[in-house]
């Protein structure tokens, strides 16, 4: 039986804390697609933590920890990672398995990454630079190395070959920075990646899965950003809908039972693309100062707006989401007045469906005003406790979206989740 947990609107949902949260019900964690350029928050004994490619199950004794092939893994990123966890006294080596099928991001993906979107001039399309379009390319162009390889003894010449084939991409670009200074730190972490448990990772999970063990797949950015369903070209390169778990482990549908949703109460984005409810105002500043909302990997300022309905309902669709995780709910606790996009205008059309192309100046969102709540919400621990604007907000997003707000997080602390079941 596999669980899935991932973010419904531009990733930055706080799907971290909600995988640590459900972690100890399951057996396995497992990480189906993406890249470090996803970074998932993490309070450990009251320690902020971000992971970008270990599964957020690592902190559980218990659970087993995979990489699925549908990742693209950076070495380098991974080493400072297990760095990190084992600061905190966690041994990552006992419960951390990287399928053989994943695929491996080279410092040359990196340069590729950077010199591609230098050369979009105005038009960027907001990249983090960590490699990753670059390294689905290869993977797509049959062109990639993967992690079993690393115990091939041609692991060395099949490197020189692709490095060649990218130096004459770089070169065509017009690509000025020394790559061969960041190969030390490459090879170094290769070698640090070869401790590791290397499984194929389709058979150690179905595996898993016959034994009668629990699965949690856990996402990264969030559905908005799906290569195909997501806002194009200003999307990640992969696909982040629940469909991904499928080619991102190796299992099969049926395999799956229940997806998890995580939105926040409002809406946040990184970077260009569309965003219609995005409040470019005090009233954005103000969300953004009290959410903290700056990028995890990247340190860069979200965009910040009111929750958008349309695009959320649209998520759940794609993803047959059975329960629903408002996060950062705490972050509304003192406006006084909250809006909702139910519709969108487009050409003085009102429509309740994501448009093919989502071009932000054609969309005028149609928004529905509610009364904030004006109160701390932080220490509630129960649902009926919660002030009635904001059961009120709660239930309108539940019948919009036909799908149960479950769960409510009022805050970063692990214990800080209200159950309303």
């Amino acid at each position: 039986m596999v669980d899935v947990i991932l973010g419904l609107q531009w990733g930055d949902e706080g799907k971290g804390k909600i995988v640590d949260y459900f972690a100890p019900r399951y057996d396995v964690i497992a990480r189906f697609q993406g890249g470090p350029n996803a970074g998932h928050t993490l309070y450990v004994n009251d320690q902020k933590i971000v992971l970008h490619q270990i599964p957020s199950g690592i902190f559980h004794e218990n659970t087993v920890n995979l990489i699925g092939n549908g990742v693209v893994l950076d070495p380098v990123t991974l080493k400072r990672e297990c760095e990190s966890v084992k600061s905190f006294g966690i041994d990552y080596r006992k419960n951390l398995y990287i399928a053989q099928r994943a695929h491996i991001i080279l410092p040359t993906h990196r340069a590729l990454d950077k010199a591609s979107e230098l050369s979009k001039g105005n038009e960027k399309i907001g990249s983090t630079l960590k490699g990753i379009g670059p390294a689905y390319m290869d993977k797509t162009g049959r062109n990639g190395l993967r992690v079993g390889d690393l115990l091939d003894k041609s692991f060395t010449t099949q490197y020189i070959r692709l490095r060649l084939k990218h130096q004459k991409l770089l070169d065509g670009l017009h690509f000025q920075e020394d790559v061969s200074a960041w190969e030390e730190e490459f090879f170094e972490a290769l070698e640090f990646m070869r401790q590791f448990k290397i499984v194929p990772g389709e058979y150690f999970i179905n595996d898993k899965i016959s034994q009668g063990q629990t699965v949690l797949a856990e996402g990264a950015q969030g559905s908005m950003l799906d290569v195909d369903f997501g806002t194009f070209p200003f999307v990640t390169s992969s696909n982040t809908i629940s469909a991904g778990v499928c080619t991102g482990l190796g299992i099969a549908p049926q395999k799956i039972r229940d997806v998890i949703g995580v939105t926040k109460a409002y809406c946040t984005r990184v970077g260009s693309g569309p965003f219609p409810t995005e409040l470019s105002d005090e009233t954005g500043d103000r969300i953004r100062k009290a959410g903290a909302e700056f990028g995890a990997t990247t340190g860069r300022p979200r965009r910040c707006g009111w929750i958008d309905l349309v695009a959320l309902r649209y998520a759940c669709m794609l993803n047959g989401v059975t329960n629903l995780v408002m996060t950062k709910a705490d972050v509304l606790d003192d406006f006084e007045k909250l809006e909702v996009c139910c519709k969108y205008q487009i050409d003085g059309k009102e429509t309740a469906e994501v448009p093919f192309q989502m071009l932000q100046h054609s969309i005028k969102p149609i928004l529905s005003s509610f009364a904030g709540w004006k109160s701390d919400i932080t220490a509630i621990r129960s649902y009926g406790e919660l002030p009635g604007p904001m059961r009120a907000y709660i239930s309108f997003i539940d019948k919009y979206l036909k799908v149960k707000v479950s769960y409510i997080s009022n805050g970063p602390g692990r214990n800080q989740l209200i159950e309303n079941i």
